[in-house]
């Protein structure tokens, strides 16, 4: 007997990857590029410090991940998914297209600061959603290019 079946209750996990949108915060790494992007575009920000920029990490869009949450509670039985992509991106492509979205040169822009490098970096981290896949037939729809261009155009509109 396993604790769903001893305390009568239905229970599902999600194991969600980077899951981004224009309501993430600040500090993080989407967010911090996205909306450097907008402020040196608009002449408000000059630099943009970084640390790793060879960080692999599994991006989609926020929205689609709950989306994958409501179809894991619409299951029979239930059941822990892995939600994300499947694939990865490099932070250097992030900051490649959220720029070039803008006609800037990221190269020109951003500098290298030892105090964003983490001490113990996870060089890359990618989902399998293949069971999400199978069980829940949902899939990602926004392509990383769309959620970067979405992410950069929300801090264009908000300035």
């Amino acid at each position: 007997m396993n604790y769903r079946e001893s305390y009568n209750m239905f229970a599902c996990g999600g194991i969600l990857f980077n899951h981004e949108s224009p309501r993430r915060g600040e500090t993080f790494v989407t967010r911090k590029i996205a909306n450097a992007a907008a402020r040196i575009k608009r002449g408000l920000q000059d630099k943009l410090y970084m640390g790793n920029l060879d960080a692999k990490r599994d991006w989609g869009y926020a929205p689609e991940y709950v989306e994958a949450m409501w179809l894991m509670l619409q299951q029979d039985e239930p059941e822990d998914f892995v939600i994300g992509t499947g694939e990865t991106h490099t932070v250097r492509e992030f900051l490649e297209l959220s720029f070039a979205h803008l006609g800037l040169d990221w190269r020109d822009l951003v500098d290298i600061d030892s105090r964003y490098l983490r001490p113990a970096e996870v060089e890359a981290l990618q989902a399998d959603p293949s069971q999400a896949r199978a069980r829940l037939n949902w899939r990602h729809r926004v392509t990383f290019p769309e959620l970067v261009k979405l992410m950069v155009n929300a801090e264009m509109d908000q300035l």
